[in-house]
């Protein structure tokens, strides 16, 4: 039997050290959310990232995550502290065996002010445009 994991390793920085102790609120919050749905997505790791002034937040998997997930939690994080400019992070796809089409990835951008996507992109769905004869 396979394990299929999705991996990611970012940083938001939500500007000062009083909102970064503020975003666990925000974290448990969706957590809760979270755990009510039917079945619950994967959550992910959060912590302060003292050696940025504890202004940056690292987000992670904690063996596997949720993409979208951590895309909640980072418009929930720009709306309560106003936050602006664009962010974004990029995601793995992996398998514990080697199966057919288990592995890829991903990117997504927002715009923090407006929550809006920017861009975002899926290899699986490149991947099959591309072979069917698609644009890349």
């Amino acid at each position: 039997m396979a394990d299929y994991f999705t991996h990611f390793s970012c940083v938001l920085d939500v500007r000062t050290p009083e909102n970064a102790a503020r975003t666990l609120d925000l974290y448990n919050r969706l957590s809760d959310e979270n755990a009510s749905e039917d079945p619950p997505s994967e959550s992910f790791d959060l912590s302060i990232v003292p050696e940025h002034g504890g202004t940056c937040l690292w987000i992670r998997d904690d063996g596997t995550g949720d993409p979208e997930h951590v895309i909640q939690f980072v418009k929930r994080c720009a709306a309560a502290f106003a936050l602006t400019g664009r962010w974004g992070f990029q995601y793995a796809n992996t398998c514990s065996r080697p199966r057919i089409d288990a592995f890829g990835g991903g990117a997504h951008v927002l715009d923090l002010a407006t929550g809006e996507t920017v861009a975002w992109t899926y290899t699986g769905e490149w991947l099959a445009e591309t072979l069917q004869g698609g644009r890349p």
